[in-house]
């Protein structure tokens, strides 16, 4: 295997720990007014991810960084064509963060609920539009000879793709249930438990059509291996969640975005984004990346660095381990007494 070969499947390695680890982040943000009855079982869902969403969120800084380096080509055409729904996504991320750091800065809770809003928002949008992007890849876009992409916005919301864009909306909501019902204790785990199941099933379905067209229309037997793959741990992961083994619903869940995600990447083989309107015009592998020297730099690098990036997430995930309920929220009658992020 050639070396931009390899770096296709460890962006597609990259892409997949961003959306496994900052989907549940969306689907917990999302979740705030369904699960959220008060101030502070809200509290309590932001907590469950306080630790840990900013470094998550790094993962798609890694993507971004290694697609630019590795495949400039690719890069280019998928930045400036899609440059709206980038910023989109962009601005809806950096108003999800402002809103983390700023909601308890004020006891009111109009105060809250403003920034309790901004967070839902800021966590749906790029849940839809990451779906949204990769559909699209997957589908084609139109390119002309110097992979310039030629549509228009519009273009870009076409039915194919905003499908993919409530697949991954549903699945990253799912997903952040599923983590709310691990993570906490008390009423608020209940309530996610039961949330989960009726958000499930219809995740199961809208992701059912979603990966068998995607597989008739543009997919391989590869591909369909994998998206059969994500079907059966969804199913898993839903009955693990009726059955109340939250590890294992968790961990379904993050499988089925895991090889939903790389069933798209395979589909993609051997271009990283066809041309719809002429094949000649699409951006292979080859075509689009860097040369032989840079990529053996970028391996060195990667090989030294991307082992500590996961020793430190997963030191930071295993301190920040234990459940959460009401009585852990500062401030709360029979709540601990010490600071705290909540």
């Amino acid at each position: 295997m050639d070396l931009p070969s390899i770096w296709f499947g460890v962006l597609a390695v990259f892409f997949i720990g961003y959306f496994v680890l900052d989907g549940f982040d969306f689907g917990v943000g999302m979740a705030l007014p369904f699960l959220g009855r008060d101030d502070v079982d809200r509290r309590v869902m932001i907590n469950t991810i306080g630790p840990v969403w900013d470094l998550n969120e790094t993962w798609v800084i890694v993507a971004g960084a290694a697609m630019f380096a590795a495949f400039p080509e690719w890069y280019a055409t998928l930045f400036s064509g899609f440059y709206l729904i980038f910023l989109a996504i962009l601005l809806a991320l950096i108003v999800r963060g402002v809103s983390f750091e700023y909601r308890h800065q004020r006891a009111e809770l109009v105060w809250k609920r403003r920034f309790d809003r901004m967070i839902v928002i800021g966590s749906a949008v790029p849940a839809f539009l990451w779906g949204l992007v990769f559909a699209n890849v997957v589908r084609g876009v139109p390119l002309d000879a110097g992979f310039n992409f030629t549509g228009s916005l519009l273009d870009l919301f076409n039915p194919y793709a905003m499908l993919g864009g409530v697949t991954t909306l549903l699945l990253f909501f799912t997903h952040g249930v599923v983590f709310v019902a691990l993570k906490t204790d008390g009423p608020i785990r209940q309530r996610a438990r039961r949330l989960a199941s009726r958000a499930g099933l219809l995740t199961i379905v809208v992701a059912a059509v979603f990966l068998v067209l995607t597989t008739v229309l543009f997919g391989t037997v590869v591909s369909g291996i994998l998206s059969a793959v994500a079907a059966v741990a969804l199913i898993g992961s839903y009955l693990a969640n009726h059955r109340g083994a939250e590890r294992w619903a968790f961990a379904l869940m993050a499988a089925t975005i895991a090889f939903a995600v790389l069933s798209l990447f395979v589909s993609l083989l051997p271009d990283v984004m066809p041309a719809s309107n002429n094949p000649a015009h699409s951006l292979t592998v080859e075509n689009a990346s860097s040369s032989t020297y840079t990529l053996t730099i970028m391996s060195w690098v990667a090989l030294v660095f991307v082992p500590l990036i996961l020793l430190y997430q997963g030191f930071t995930y295993w301190v920040f381990r234990k459940r959460l309920s009401r009585a852990t929220i500062t401030g709360v009658p029979g709540g601990r007494t010490g600071g705290g992020p909540g």
